[in-house]
């Protein structure tokens, strides 16, 4: 599925408009990249989605970008949690700079970074980046995944059928994505909100205050 960042920096704005009515809800209402699994359940159970539906739209990280302090705790987790490679190439990545901007696929990964670190997955690098699909299935399963959030779905037996699922099965997933993303869109605004879609994800086109 080819879908542009810009279009999903949409949505995902969308969804936090639906969400937030001011920047200190964002906090509370938004999952955090380090939250377990449970804390997800529940945090999407809240809006009305599922296990599943949580699994579904957190295949979004197979695009995009993030920043190191985004996963900091993600640098010092244990083997069983992240490659022992992967956490080093991401520890590279993030002594570039001041919390540098780091790609959330390896996949779309600059490949003699990938050939440096883990020499094992450049066959997954692709010259066209940003593109939408199950690849994030596959890194989940192999635990070269950037967030804790991502990995820790992999502890919940439900949450760890649906991966297996749709890494299996992209075509499937292509679908379940789309109703799932149809089913965001459709969330109420705040009382009062008349919403916006952001021309900047990490950034509200307006001040509140």
């Amino acid at each position: 599925m080819r879908l542009s960042a810009a279009v999903l920096c949409a949505l995902v704005a969308v969804q936090a408009a639906v969400l937030l009515a001011a920047v200190p809800a964002a906090q509370a209402e938004l999952p955090d990249s380090a939250d377990d699994v449970h804390k997800l359940i529940a945090n999407f159970a809240r809006k009305n989605f599922t296990v599943e539906e949580l699994v579904i739209l957190s295949g979004a990280h197979s695009i995009g970008q993030t920043h190191c302090s985004s996963f900091a705790g993600r640098l010092s987790e244990p083997a069983d949690q992240i490659v022992p490679a992967y956490r080093e190439l991401l520890k590279y990545k993030c002594s570039q700079g001041s919390n540098p901007p780091v790609v959330n696929n390896v996949r779309d990964e600059d490949y003699d970074v990938v050939a440096r670190y883990t020499p094992g997955f450049t066959s997954r690098v692709r010259k066209v980046s940003d593109y939408l699909d199950n690849s994030y299935y596959h890194n989940n399963l192999a635990k070269i995944v950037t967030f804790h959030s991502d990995w820790t779905l992999l502890t919940h037996k439900e949450a760890l059928g649906h991966v297996k699922e749709y890494a299996e099965n992209g075509t499937l997933w292509d679908e379940d994505f789309a109703d799932s993303l149809v089913k965001l869109s459709k969330l109420p605004m705040p009382a009062g909100s008349k919403g916006e879609i952001r021309k900047k994800c990490s950034a509200i086109n307006h001040r509140l205050y």
